[in-house]
C-alpha cells in the first residue's frame, strides 16, 4: 500500500495538489483514499462536494475523508485528560483554564493520524494520500514515541507497579488523586498506536511531498521542513512548485513576476538537487471539482508515475567498514557547527537548531563506542568501533 503525505506552508495549495494526486491515482485504477488531518479542512472545497468524517465516495475508486480531530482526541486522550483535570482541580486551578492546560498543542492533528493506522490495517486501499497540517510539526511530533521509548520500556512498568502497590499511602500523603490503571492503559495504548503510525510513515512505501510557491519566504520554510523531516526519519520524494506564472504572452507586470519566480525556481532546483521538482502553472480558474483536479495532476506529473516508490536508502542507514560501523543520517542544508551530538546509554541524542531527536541505537551498536563524527554534504556520519573487553 502506497502512502503519500503532502505538507507545506499555509496557503500554497497543498490540499489542491493532494486532492489532484488522489484523483489521478483513482483514475489509474487504484482504490484510493485521500485523508485530511488538517484542522482547517479544505478537501470538501477542493472537490466541490460535501465530505464527512467517514470515507465519502466522490468518484469510482476515490474516497475522501476529513478526520474529526476533536472526536479522535476525545477517544484517545479522555482518560489521561480526566486524570490531569482531577489533579488541577485539587490544586485549585479554574476548570476552564485547566482544560486548556491539559491539551498538548498540535495533539489533535497528531491523534488524527491514528485514523491512518486504522485504514492501513483494513487492507481496503491501494493508495492513501494524506493532506497534513500546514507545517511539518505534525510529523515531528510523531517522534514522541521514539523519544519516550526508553521511559516506556524501563521506567513506566516499574512506576506502574509502585503506584499500584502504594496507592493508598501516596494518595493520603500527597493529597492528590493517584492515576488509576485505566490511565496507565491509555498511555501505553497511545504510545503503541503512535509508534505504529510512525513506523508506517517512515517505511519504504511512504514518502512526503513538499508543496511550495516560488517565493523566497516559502522556499526557506520548505528547506527547514526538509531538514526536520530527514532528522526524524521521513523520506521526502519530491517537491511541487505550485502557481507558477506561464511566461508566454506576459505583459510587463506579469513579466516581472515571471522573472522573480524563475530566480526562486533556480534556487528550488539547487536546494532539492536529486529530487524531482514538479511544476503546476497558475491556472486561469480555480481548480475545483474532480475534472479540474485530475487535469491539474496530469499537467503536474506530465506522464511520470505519481505513485513511484522512492529508490535508494532512506534518511537513516548503517554501513560497515574495516574499522567498524558508520551511522548515516541525512541532514540537508545543515553544517557541522549546527549539529550537537551526545551519547546517553544506548541512545544517540542529535540536536539541530531547536529540534532534538533521541535515536535508539540498534542492538549491534549499543556496546560500541563513538570514535568520530562529521557532517559531509548534508549527511551526519557517526563512526563506531567495538569497545575493548
Amino acid at each position: 500500500m502506497r502512502i503519500l503525505l503532502f505538507t507545506g506552508k499555509g496557503g500554497v495549495g497543498k490540499s489542491t495538489v493532494a486532492a489532484g494526486t488522489a484523483a489521478l491515482a483513482a483514475a489509474s485504477g487504484y482504490r484510493t483514499l485521500v485523508l485530511s488531518t488538517d484542522a482547517a479542512h479544505s478537501l470538501s472545497d477542493a472537490f466541490g462536494t460535501e465530505v464527512g468524517c467517514e470515507p465519502t465516495e466522490v468518484a469510482a475508486r476515490l474516497y475522501v475523508q476529513q478526520v474529526d480531530a476533536q472526536l479522535r482526541f476525545q477517544q484517545s486522550w479522555v482518560d489521561i485528560q480526566g486524570y490531569l483535570l482531577a489533579v488541577l482541580d485539587v490544586a485549585g486551578v479554574d476548570p476552564v483554564a485547566a482544560e486548556e492546560l491539559t491539551v498538548i498543542p498540535g495533539a489533535e492533528e497528531v491523534l488524527a493520524l491514528l485514523e491512518l493506522r486504522l485504514h492501513a490495517r483494513s487492507g481496503a486501499w491501494d493508495v492513501i494520500v494524506v493532506d497534513c497540517a500546514p507545517t511539518a510539526e505534525t510529523l515531528r511530533l510523531l517522534a514522541l514515541p521514539e523519544a519516550l521509548g526508553w521511559y516506556m520500556s524501563r521506567i513506566f512498568p516499574v512506576q506502574r507497579r509502585v503506584v499500584a502497590a502504594l496507592k493508598p499511602v501516596i494518595s493520603k500523603a500527597a493529597g492528590m488523586p493517584v492515576p488509576e490503571g485505566t490511565v496507565f492503559d491509555a498511555v501505553e495504548r497511545l504510545h503503541r498506536e503512535l509508534d505504529e503510525v510512525r513506523g508506517l510513515l517512515s517505511g519504504p512505501l511512504s514518502s512526503v511531498r513538499l508543496v511550495l510557491t516560488p517565493e523566497a519566504v516559502v522556499l526557506a520554510e520548505a528547506r527547514r521542513s526538509y531538514t526536520t523531516l530527514s532528522l526524524f526519519g521521513y523520506r521526502v520524494d519530491g517537491v511541487v512548485a505550485n502557481r507558477v506564472f506561464p511566461s508566454e504572452g506576459a505583459d510587463r507586470w506579469r513579466a516581472g513576476w515571471v522573472d522573480a519566480q524563475d530566480a526562486v525556481l533556480t534556487q528550488v532546483r539547487e536546494s532539492f538537487a536529486g529530487l524531482p521538482v514538479w511544476r503546476a502553472q497558475y491556472r486561469t480558474g480555480e481548480p475545483v471539482g474532480l475534472g479540474a483536479l485530475t487535469r491539474l495532476a496530469e499537467d503536474l506529473y506530465a506522464g511520470s508515475d505519481p505513485l513511484a516508490v522512492p529508490t535508494g536508502e532512506g534518511p537513516f542507514r548503517l554501513s560497515r567498514t574495516g574499522a567498524g560501523t558508520v551511522l548515516h543520517l541525512a541532514l540537508p542544508f545543515v553544517t557541522h557547527d549546527q549539529v550537537d551530538l551526545a551519547r546517553d546509554g544506548d541512545e544517540l541524542v542529535v540536536t539541530v537548531a531547536s529540534y532534538r531527536r533521541l535515536l535508539t541505537l540498534p542492538a549491534g551498536l549499543a556496546r560500541h563506542r563513538i570514535v568520530g563524527a562529521r557532517v559531509d554534504a548534508g549527511e551526519l556520519q557517526v563512526r563506531f568501533e567495538e569497545s575493548m573487553p
